[in-house]
């Protein structure tokens, strides 16, 4: 006696609600990430979009790079490096995240020197920009002349500490 399969087989293919609710992610997010081209469909004669199921690999690694801090734009640099499109195997993802590590150290460096910055700031109460390493480091605007001179809206990631 021979059993039949009691699990329907999987489609080939999804449409954007089914992707969704796979992968988690907003169907908006899937028409934004289309409409970028880092992940692709076809349409139906209804005007439906239809997926691959590999799609999920490849939206999984989109939101995988995206936790990690890496831009929408050197994402798609990095899909777009792949063969024929393809979607990215452990391998990939491997080779891609090693190159991308070199980037996230620059940004941690860059983030454990403004929270140094910020300790020292909070210790001298901003009450003197001469000794202030945060807002006038260096006391570059000393040289100005006496009495605030200016307060920056943002910090520069070059600036002197």
């Amino acid at each position: 006696m021979t059993r039949s399969s009691s699990q329907p087989s999987q489609p080939s293919e999804l449409g954007v609600g089914q992707l969704a609710a796979r992968s988690g992610v907003a169907v908006s997010a899937l028409h934004f990430y289309e409409a970028q081209g880092l992940i692709t469909s076809r349409r139906t004669p209804g005007n439906q979009r239809r997926y691959p199921r590999d799609m999920l690999r490849r939206v999984a690694f989109i939101r995988a790079s995206q936790r990690a801090g890496i831009p929408l734009r050197q994402i798609k640099d990095a899909l777009d490096q792949l063969p024929s499109g393809r979607t990215p195997t452990r391998r990939d993802w491997a080779s891609l995240s090693a190159a991308w590590r070199v980037d996230l150290d620059r940004r941690i460096t860059q983030l454990q020197d403004l929270r140094d910055r910020l300790t020292g700031c909070i210790g001298c109460g901003c009450l003197s920009l001469r000794l202030c390493r945060l807002m006038n480091p260096g006391d570059i605007l000393g040289g100005e002349g006496p009495g605030p001179r200016k307060l920056p809206t943002a910090i520069t990631r070059d600036a002197p500490g």
